[in-house]
């Protein structure tokens, strides 16, 4: 079985990778790190950087998992790259970070974390960053 972590190069994305080293060790699975984002724009927060790609590539090879990192930029959400992933790999654990909004701010700009919870069909662990 695999884990997979949905990354954000944010606090909260750190922290659900640490989470997901920290679980995938435990269980000896194997672990699929992914960032993704529709593109189009290059104030996409939510895309990690050359140096970020490689900052979490390094983490993992140190790590002593098997574990990839994935970034897709292809013009579909981060929501349906994680659903894809979800059904084409065999995936015991979805590990996503949450950020504190507002009741506002999230029904004005919705929540990635919210369309995760509810439309993955594996357990999901939410995190927060500490």
């Amino acid at each position: 079985m695999t884990i997979l972590v949905a990354y954000a190069p944010r606090p909260e994305g750190q922290a659900a990778l640490d989470k997901g080293i920290e679980i995938a060790r435990s269980r000896k699975e194997r672990l699929v790190v992914v960032n993704a984002g529709p593109g189009g724009s290059k104030d996409d927060a939510s895309l990690a950087e050359v140096a970020d790609v490689e900052r979490v590539e390094a983490l993992l090879a140190a790590s002593g998992l098997e574990a990839e990192f994935k970034q897709f930029v292809r013009g579909a959400s981060a929501v349906s790259e994680i659903e894809a992933l979800i059904d084409s790999l065999h995936i015991s654990l979805l590990v996503i970070g949450l950020r504190k909004r507002t009741a506002v701010g999230k029904l004005i700009m919705g929540s990635v974390a919210q369309d995760i919870l509810l439309s993955v069909s594996c357990p999901v662990l939410a995190v927060k960053a500490g």
